[in-house]
């Protein structure tokens, strides 16, 4: 399984201190140039051991070694002085890309979606449904906080090109540098060259004009031990600054990579981020919404079986039990004997009762056939008429 490796900024090794009598030697010189260099320190010792040492040409001559390398030295100065104010536009330049670093890592940091889930959870109505409010003022910030990243992106590349164009004028820098460094070899091996001529010639004359000697050694020697301490001072310092270019060089290409990164990685990340922050949002609310119907729907299925098991239960029982309660027949049946029983008694009381009106009636009958007879007897005599003795005479 690979495991991502962090990106960092690799800070070059600072500059190492350049001792003066080491500077010497640093820039090669070619053997040409060494031979016409001790060819004129020659002649000008030659020209000097020739003059008398109280007159003034013998001064002139050791003026011109106490002057020996001033123009190189200051050109070199020159240089120091702009090395000098070339760290202060560095710090100047990286503390503005520092500043704007800063403020890109907070604002990143602070719409880093993964720094609190809460900034995406959706609040739900009732604890239950979902509605989006987090979210949308979270991507809502997001979308504010552009021009702030567009602003700070636009100050790291001014920041970036500046770099470019800094690098590009160290490198000129540095030629120029390297140059004056070649002169300054030059002079330095002039000096110790015209040292070395003059320790000898002194010594040789130690015997045959010890005043001369002493001339040379207390004023041309001396003058020329002091201008190759000055040089090689003046070289070790030129060395180190020409390293600090190069480190100063080294560190603007780190930071451009940082920018570049930053500009990047870092911003694309965020989006990346926020892109599926986004997604993974949507998603969450429609799962959350599929949740709630899920759950919606069980509980109506839930609810549902329970209603259906209960009423099944009571039909079930209902069937089983008589649709006329026990009670309530047991009551009908007695109601129904106790009805019976009491015509039964009705009937046995009645039956004396009958038979008196039955005697009664019976006689009354009898009495009444005497009266029903001549009733009768009468009306037969109506309908047929009454029997005339006399009867009409017809014509």
């Amino acid at each position: 399984m690979q495991t991502e490796t962090e990106l960092k900024l690799q800070a070059p090794d600072p500059v190492i201190a350049v001792a003066p009598e080491k500077a010497a030697g640093l820039v090669p010189i070619s053997d040409e140039k060494k031979t016409r260099l001790e060819a004129t320190v020659d002649s000008f010792v030659d020209d000097l051991l020739a003059q008398d040492a109280n007159s003034p040409a013998f001064g002139k001559l050791v003026d011109e070694v106490t002057a020996l390398g001033r123009r190189e030295i200051a050109e070199a100065a020159q240089h120091s002085n702009r090395f000098l104010d070339r760290p202060v536009k560095a710090i100047n330049a990286e503390g503005n890309i520092g500043k704007d670093l800063v403020a890109l890592r907070r604002t990143v940091e602070d719409l880093d979606p993964g720094t609190d889930g809460r900034k995406l959870a959706p609040r739900k109505i009732l604890g239950v449904i979902p509605f989006g409010s987090r979210a949308n003022r979270y991507f809502d910030k997001y979308r504010s906080a552009q021009s702030h990243i567009s602003g700070i992106l636009d100050n790291l590349a001014n920041s970036r090109e500046e770099l470019f164009r800094d690098n590009a004028a160290i490198d000129v820098e540095r030629q120029n540098l390297w140059k004056t460094m070649e002169k300054l070899e030059q002079m330095i091996h002039v000096s110790k060259t015209l040292d070395a001529k003059l320790e000898a010639a002194a010594a040789e004359l130690e015997v045959s004009d010890p005043a001369k000697a002493k001339a040379i050694r207390e004023s041309a020697l001396f003058y020329a031990r002091q201008r190759t301490t000055d040089l090689l001072t003046q070289m070790a310092v030129s060395v180190q600054g020409y390293l600090a270019l190069d480190l100063v060089k080294k560190n603007n290409v780190e930071l451009t990579k940082g920018v570049d990164r930053a500009s990047t990685t870092t911003v694309s990340a965020l989006r990346t981020a926020v892109t599926v922050a986004q997604a993974l949002t949507s998603q969450r609310l429609v799962l959350d919404q599929i949740t709630a119907l899920n759950t919606t729907t069980a509980n109506v299925i839930d609810s549902t079986s329970t209603m259906l098991r209960n009423q099944t239960g009571e039909i079930h029982k209902q069937a089983a039990s008589a649709i006329i309660p026990i009670e309530t027949l047991k009551r009908a049946f007695e109601n129904i004997y106790a009805t019976m029983d009491s015509i039964d008694t009705f009937k046995m009381e009645a039956l004396a009762s009958m038979k008196e009106t039955v005697e009664t009636l019976s006689g009354e009958v009898e009495k009444s056939r005497g009266y029903i007879a001549r009733s009768e007897s009468a009306a037969q005599a109506q309908i047929k008429g009454p029997a005339s003795t006399f009867k009409a005479i017809e014509g």
